[in-house]
Formats: C-alpha cells, sequence, structure tokens
C-alpha cells in the first residue's frame, strides 16, 4: 500500500463487509466517516448505515488522544474494524488505509458485481513524519475547471497528501474572484493565445483562453478538502508575475520606464516577464483588499503571497521608484521587495495568518513570521531554517512533476532535467547541513505542478502520476525507505489509479496520445540546472 505504515502484523481471519454492516463511532470524526461510507456504498452496493453504537457497528471510529496527531491504529478481526485516532487527519488517513486493503475495484464509483469484499486482519500502527504533506497546482497558467480540481483532490487525498498550495495568479492569468476589483476576473482572467510550446521563439496558438473561479467555486473546493482533511492554501503573487493585474489595473505597474509593445496585456508568452508592481501606497492598499477577500474564502492558516522570479529592473530605471527607495531609507531593489513582503505579512499577521512565499522573500531581510517554499535547491531551505524560519521543501531538481520523465524522444513538451519516480523517491527534505534543532524548521514537502504546458487534467495526470505516488511516501515516511520495496507496492497500486481513471505515465513511456510531437520543447541537462540555481541563490547563500 502507498504510503507504506510504519508498523504492520498480520492476523488469522478476515471481515468480509456486508450490507448490514454498520459504520459509526466518534462524532468527531464524521468527515472520514462520511467519506468511507461514500466510497464503499458507490462500489459494493452495500447498504451501510451510520449508526453510532460500538457495540454493534462493525466499522467503528474510536477517539484516543494517545494516538500521534495525524496518525492511527487501524484494527481489522474478524468480527469488526476499528480505526482510532486522535484527530480528524489521522481517521481520514486509517480510512483511507482501509480501502486500500479491500480489492482495487472499491475506487470504482459505480456498483462492482462479483467480488467477496474482504479486509485480512491486521492491526496497523502508523503517523507522518512531516504535517504538510502537499502539492502545489499552478491553474493561473492553464485554466483548471472546477470538477477537474475536485478530482485532483480526492486523488491526492488517497495518497495522504493533506495540502494543496493553489497557484491562482500569474502572468498568464487570474483565477479568483474579488468584489472590489471586478476587472481581475473581467480582464486578467482572459488571454488572447497561449505559446505553442516551451521554445523561446515558440509561435502562438492563435487560440483564446480563460476562467476563473467564483467565491462560491473557492468555497466549494475548500469544502471538498476539507472533508478529506485536505487544506487548501491560495497564491496570490506578488509584486513579480504581475502582467494579468497590471492588464487589469495599469495603475498598479511602474510607469516611467519604457514597456514592451504589447503591454498593458495578460501575458501570452512562458517565462519570466519584465512586468512588476510599482511599490506605492496604492499598490499596498490594493494587495491588503486582495488579501482580505481571500482571507473571506480560505481559512487555511497559510496564505501564498508569491514573491518569486521578481525582476526589479524597471525599479532600478524608474524615477518615482528611486524616490521611493530614499523616502522610505531603503538603499537596494532587494530591500524594496522584503518591504513590500514586510507589508503583506503584518496584513496577515494581524488577521491571525501566516505568510508563505517563495525562497526569493529571503533576499533582502524577511519578516519573523512568513514562511519559505524552497524550491532552488537546499540553499532556501538551509538559509530560512538557520535563521528560525519554518520551510516547506520543495527543491525542482527532485519535485517539479512539469519536468519530463525520461529522455525518450515521445516525452510531451520536454522541459528541464529529466525526473523519474526514483529521483522522486530518493529526496530527503531535511538537508544534512541541518543541526537538530534547526531541521525542526522543516515543517513538511510538496511537488509542484507547473501547467505552462500542461494544458488539461489527462495531461497533469501523466506528468503527476506515478512520481506522486514516491512523493506522498517521502511525506508519510522517515528517512529509512527502500525504493525495491516502493517498486512492489507500486505494481499492485497502479490497479487503483486504473480504478480512479488516473491516466498515469507507464514505465514504459507515453502512450501515442500523451506524445506532442506538433510542440517544441525546451529541455536541459542537470548540470545546466544546478548552474543556474547556483547562481540565482548566491544572495541567500552570502
Amino acid at each position: 500500500m502507498l504510503p507504506l505504515p510504519a508498523s504492520i502484523q498480520t492476523h488469522d481471519g478476515a471481515f468480509t463487509l456486508r450490507s448490514t454492516t454498520g459504520l459509526g463511532g466518534d462524532r468527531r470524526f464524521t468527515a472520514a466517516s462520511r467519506w468511507l461510507r461514500g466510497v464503499l456504498q458507490a462500489s459494493t452496493g452495500f447498504d451501510l448505515d451510520a449508526r453510532i453504537d460500538l457495540r454493534t457497528d462493525s466499522i467503528a471510529f474510536i477517539q484516543d488522544d494517545a494516538v500521534p496527531a495525524g496518525g492511527y491504529r487501524l484494527s481489522v478481526e474478524d468480527d469488526g474494524v476499528r480505526i482510532t485516532a486522535s484527530d480528524a487527519s489521522g481517521a481520514f488517513s486509517g480510512a483511507v488505509t482501509l480501502t486500500q486493503l479491500l480489492p482495487a475495484a472499491v475506487n470504482r464509483q459505480g456498483l462492482v458485481d462479483g467480488i467477496e469484499w474482504r479486509i485480512p486482519a491486521t492491526t496497523i500502527d502508523d503517523a507522518p513524519r512531516f504535517g504538510w504533506r502537499g502539492v502545489m497546482l499552478d491553474v493561473a497558467r492553464h485554466f483548471l475547471p472546477k470538477a477537474d480540481v475536485l478530482r485532483f483532490i480526492d486523488v491526492a487525498a488517497r495518497h495522504k497528501l493533506n495540502v494543496l498550495h493553489f497557484h491562482l495568479t500569474d502572468d498568464q492569468g487570474w483565477r479568483v474572484q474579488i468584489d472590489a476589483y471586478p476587472r481581475l476576473t473581467e480582464v486578467g482572467a482572459w488571454r488572447s493565445e497561449s505559446a505553442h510550446g516551451a521554445a523561446r521563439q515558440a509561435p502562438g496558438d492563435g487560440r483564446p483562453h480563460g476562467g476563473f473561479y467564483t467565491k462560491d467555486d473557492l468555497r466549494e473546493i475548500v469544502a471538498y478538502a476539507a472533508a478529506r482533511c485536505v487544506t487548501v492554501v491560495p497564491e496570490i503573487n506578488a509584486p513579480g508575475h504581475a502582467r494579468a493585474v497590471i492588464a487589469a489595473y495599469p495603475e498598479l505597474g511602474v510607469s516611467d520606464v519604457p514597456q514592451e509593445p504589447d503591454e498593458p496585456s495578460v501575458w501570452t508568452r512562458w517565462g519570466i516577464n519584465e512586468a512588476i508592481l510599482d511599490m506605492g501606497q496604492h499598490t499596498v492598499d490594493f494587495f491588503r483588499t486582495v488579501f482580505d477577500e481571500v482571507m473571506e474564502i480560505f481559512p487555511s492558516e497559510y496564505i501564498g503571497i508569491g514573491g518569486d522570479e521578481a525582476k526589479k529592473g524597471r525599479w532600478a530605471a524608474s524615477p518615482s521608484t528611486q524616490s521611493l527607495m530614499v523616502e522610505r531609507g531603503i538603499g537596494t531593489v532587494e530591500e524594496l521587495q522584503a518591504w513590500f513582503v514586510s507589508q503583506l505579512d503584518a496584513h496577515l499577521s494581524a488577521a491571525g495568518r501566516r505568510a508563505f512565499g517563495w525562497d526569493e522573500i529571503l533576499e533582502g531581510g524577511l519578516a519573523s513570521g512568513a514562511t519559505v517554499a524552497s524550491w532552488r535547491g537546499e540553499f532556501g531551505a538551509v538559509a530560512a531554517a538557520r535563521s528560525g524560519h519554518d520551510v516547506v521543501a520543495c527543491p525542482d531538481d527532485r519535485v517539479y512533476l512539469d519536468y519530463r520523465e525520461s529522455e525518450l524522444p515521445g516525452e510531451p513538451i520536454p522541459v528541464g532535467p529529466p525526473l523519474t519516480v526514483a529521483e522522486v523517491y530518493a529526496l530527503e527534505p531535511v538537508p544534512a547541513e541541518l543541526t537538530e534543532a534547526e531541521a525542526t524548521h522543516v515543517i513538511g514537502v510538496q511537488a509542484n505542478i507547473w501547467t505552462e504546458h500542461i494544458d488539461s487534467a489527462r495531461v497533469i495526470d501523466y506528468m503527476a502520476y506515478p512520481r506522486l505516488c514516491a512523493l506522498a511516501e517521502v511525506a508519510w515516511v522517515g528517512r529509512e525507505r527502500h525504493f525495491a520495496g516502493f517498486e512492489t507496492r507500486l505494481e499492485e497500486h497502479l490497479a487503483r489509479l486504473d480504478a480512479l481513471g488516473v491516466e498515469y505515465r507507464r514505465a514504459t513511456g507515453p502512450l501515442p496520445w500523451q506524445e506532442r510531437p506538433d510542440a517544441e520543447g525546451r529541455p536541459s541537462t542537470r548540470e545546466q540546472r544546478a548552474a543556474l540555481v547556483a547562481e540565482l541563490t548566491k544572495d541567500i547563500r552570502a
């Protein structure tokens, strides 16, 4: 099963699921109970009632504070199943493990005939290594319809992943309704075309693209995720990656420097754009209002503020920006970004939230409450942890699932260096050079799925799985992992993905309809990528 539990003891006998089975227990575990009942009833057709009577219920959830946070004890005997946990997350993970003990067909959403639904007698004691077991989904580059987002969450939750980092804005689109600023979606959610492929001079495809989520859509996504013990962490990217917001509200851009011929407009290319937010007080006030509305939708402790890849050339060339810096006693453009990040951080902190940003926010100094997503190798994780900041490890050379999986010529729109399942599995999220105390600041790990070249749920499936299966096990178990054992379990687990309808990548490579011979890629080697990351991180390693 995936992820591998910490302790398994098998016994003689088995529990057979029947229509008379009662499913109940502690009311604090209602979400896990309801989810499990839905999964079981859809495929088995059994009428599993929801009695709250431990004397008769054959599948019961029991609360016990002695169980570690996020963990569970699953006990299967001839007379029934007990899932014991101290919190809702552990109860849900126990329910997921129970489904993994059943035939893979239990994951189908229609009635399956001809199967005896037997669960082998066993006792499993299990708890996760990290509290943040996440995946970042970029819906700014290619919009993903709500139904596909819900499906993505469901499959991730079945791998005991518990954080969806939801990348909602970028140069190529703004995807969240903000009542105070309607042009963000009226203008910023749509672009005239997209670059066709990853080559730097790729032609435009001539096809308009766009979409956004209403507040009701997002509340539904949050509730659906919460029912699976997944926290949705929204990201509003600033001060770079800002072409879409500046297209909607041009006064937010740096206006006293030369602009590109197509500005202001939502960007139709891929890569890093020169556009950056003006650092006047009106911009700070604008984003405070945006984040106020975001916090009304998303109850998560962490709120993403971006901060990555902000090209600062326009700040350096802008007389008005330079005057602002002098007025504020700011000496460098890196310190100017740090000032802006501190404004957002203070606003979120006042609301009881925590800012979450990419490791560039370390440059120029960082507010004490901010948490860092370390994506440029381990450099950000080391620097942040040593400075007392919490870290989520997501190094691009190990967990960027938009990178091609092999050197095969059929890999769709190859970018970056090859990244295999084995390489994902080999990731150690805690850098070896950290002390034991510093290592406690590494609160988790996540995979990132950027969608410049991923334009549908089918392609997300191909790029994410089974590599996301490997990441799920990295996030759950300790340092001692064995890839050979994972490969054996993965062979069995693929039948579950088949039942769920996940169009994962086969070990032999892409199937014909998963290739993209029409679109040129831009691959690189590991050596090239490592040299670039070393250059990009020189400021936080100084």
